[in-house]
């Protein structure tokens, strides 16, 4: 296997020089820089990344904890966050924590123990043992697209498991999409439409994702004038199955909704599921709205009206921020948002609108541009 020396010796130059071309460490004359890559490329080299990591502490590899990988939502980050990593030179490591906060615990430790640079996380329902895992080994990491309560005190009182689940995660920069105001949005179109019974099928409890929709959705309820039924907010634990019970919950009350909104794609699938099973028809019967579109959303019959999460940005801006943060440790922490999209289709009761903009579905941004604020 060829070596840096050798490369040197090819090229002509000092073996620092090819250091400094191959790590871009230092400006070199661009005639020189040509040398260098021809050499390499004649001889096949390739660098020794684990004896680099000895000298400079660094990996160059991110780590990367999502649950529901197959989630074409989670997918699109995943692909997002895989780009904006290799274009900066660093390998990606994955990790699924299904949603489990003991499992969550086990994989970011896995993921550490490779001696990844920092790490990327969507943080489960109860992450206080996570939190408190990085917080003590002090690994740069980025929170994406469920925020963790950054309020509470550093250190809680007491003392095990149970106190550490009150950790909140100040120093840690955070990235999501907006929440509350697209699912009001979807609320008041709804309601715009004359209807005035309109249910939640709502995600995970303990998720800010799960609290954010909900909030935006009683904010919803009230710019409409509408008041507020308990029995219309159900909870889907942001999967088909649960989903689905939830939505057959609802079929099954005495006064049942005149409209659905679900909280996500997967509780999507699964109130559709209820809805054939019980013989409603979808807008005849119940309009439906949905958080999270996807590949396929324009294909049902009705086509589904839905918000669109930049879910490829997401990941992307995530690896910038954690870039950021190796860069600059000391900096202060960020939460990042990103708006989200209103895609208006069918499902929702609306007459399909003529000429190609119909044909996919028009958009329009639901959210205020992006921002960010220190936490």
């Amino acid at each position: 296997m060829a070596t840096m020396a050798d490369v040197a010796r090819s090229a002509g130059v000092s073996v620092a020089t090819v250091s400094h071309v191959l790590n871009g460490t230092r400006p070199v004359l661009p005639h020189t820089r040509q040398a260098v890559l021809d050499a390499v490329n004649a001889l096949g080299y390739t660098p020794n990344t684990l004896a680099r990591s000895l000298v400079t502490s660094r990996t160059r590899s991110i780590g990367l904890a999502v649950s529901a990988i197959s989630n074409p939502y989670f997918t699109e980050i995943l692909q997002g966050v895989e780009s904006a990593a290799l274009e900066a030179g660093y390998s990606l490591l994955i990790a699924d924590p299904h949603d489990d906060p003991r499992h969550e615990l086990k994989v970011v430790q896995l993921l550490h123990e490779r001696r990844v640079d920092g790490m990327i996380v969507a943080p489960s329902a109860d992450p206080g043992d996570l939190v408190g895992y990085l917080r003590r080994h002090a690994v740069p990491t980025v929170f994406l697209d469920r925020l963790v309560d950054a309020s509470v005190p550093e250190e809680p009182p007491g003392d095990g498991a149970g106190a550490a689940s009150a950790l909140g995660a100040p120093g840690f920069d955070q990235v999501c999409a907006e929440s509350a105001a697209p699912t009001a949005l979807l609320v008041t179109h709804l309601a715009g439409l004359g209807h005035r019974r309109i249910a939640l099928v709502a995600g995970l409890p303990g998720l800010s994702t799960t609290g954010e929709r909900v909030t935006g959705y009683r904010e919803g309820l009230a710019t409409a004038g509408l008041a507020y039924e308990e029995r219309l907010l159900v909870s889907g634990n942001s999967e088909s199955a649960g989903a689905e019970r939830a939505t057959a919950a609802l079929l099954g009350l005495p006064d049942p909704p005149t409209a659905l909104v679900t909280a996500n794609n997967a509780m999507t699938i699964g109130a559709l599921r209820a809805l054939r099973r019980h013989g409603r028809s979808v807008p005849d019967d119940i309009a439906l709205c949905c958080f999270d579109d996807f590949a396929w959303a324009d294909l049902f019959s009705p086509r589904l009206t839905a918000i669109a999460q930049p879910s490829r940005e997401l990941g992307a801006l995530a690896v910038r921020v954690l870039l950021d943060r190796l860069a600059g440790p000391d900096r202060p922490a960020r939460t990042l948002r990103l708006p989200c999209t209103f895609v208006h289709r069918t499902s929702c009761g609306c007459p399909e609108e003529p000429g190609p903009a119909g044909a996919a579905g028009h958009t329009a941004s639901s959210t205020l541009p992006e921002k960010g604020t220190a936490t």
